[in-house]
């Protein structure tokens, strides 16, 4: 859950940065939100093993509710990331061919 938390806090954070620090442009700050799309899949691949842990443990581990919680956010990091990586795709095509 910790991963995905991370991915979702990735893209405010550096659309802060682009909007305070001089040095730091929009397109940047975009390239760094697709890092979500990375943390987003690390999550539900953790929340994928967790969920087999669980199961191999006859639900005695216990867990399962943040497994849940940690694939929903992991998947909602991810949509963000490959959104951005779209976005980035689109931008570049339209300065080469602008």
């Amino acid at each position: 859950m910790l991963c995905a938390l991370v991915g979702l806090l990735i893209p405010p954070v550096g659309f802060l940065a682009a909007r305070q620090l001089s040095q730091v442009s929009i397109v940047q700050a975009t390239g760094a939100t697709c890092a979500s799309a990375v943390m987003g899949l690390l999550a539900i691949l953790l929340a994928r093993k967790g969920f087999r842990n669980i199961e191999r443990s006859i639900g005695r581990l216990g867990g399962d509710g943040a497994a849940r919680v940690g694939r929903l956010l992991g998947a909602i990091s991810l949509c963000i990331g490959l959104t951005a990586g779209l976005a980035l795709g689109f931008y570049a095509l339209l300065n080469f061919f602008g």
